[in-house]
């Protein structure tokens, strides 16, 4: 026979598995939305999901950053500041800022992002 807190802490357990898995569907990533901003700044001039270009596959990039708690914020820097992206040549320019509409639109960019790493 199992005691009062035992099912307490399993029923706890479910509950939070329960309501986790709602709220990560509720942050679902657009895939359709991050493609078209992705289409929008010509990202994929340079990028591709599987393929290298002149900069790396998306898949590339999500495995780099995978399990690293500061991948979003990260990425979220690279594509915003206009920072130094290094070349297969070893030359480096600019990366090109994301722009979104409205200007400067954080669920815009961070959905883009979310997408990348979840490749």
């Amino acid at each position: 026979m199992t005691s009062g807190r035992s099912n307490i802490a399993t029923l706890s357990v479910a509950v939070a598995v329960f309501a986790a898995s709602f709220s990560c569907s509720a942050l679902a990533v657009d895939v359709d939305a991050a493609k078209a901003l992705a289409r929008q700044n010509n990202c994929f001039k340079c990028h591709a999901v599987e393929k290298e270009k002149d900069g790396p596959a998306y898949k590339k990039v999500a495995e780099k950053y995978r399990g690293k708690p500061t991948a979003e914020a990260r990425l979220i820097e690279h594509i915003t500041s206009g920072e130094k992206a290094k070349f297969p040549d070893g030359h480096e320019e600019d990366h090109k800022i994301v722009k979104t509409d409205p200007p400067k639109d954080m669920a815009q960019i961070k959905n883009l992002v979310e997408w990348i790493l979840a490749q």
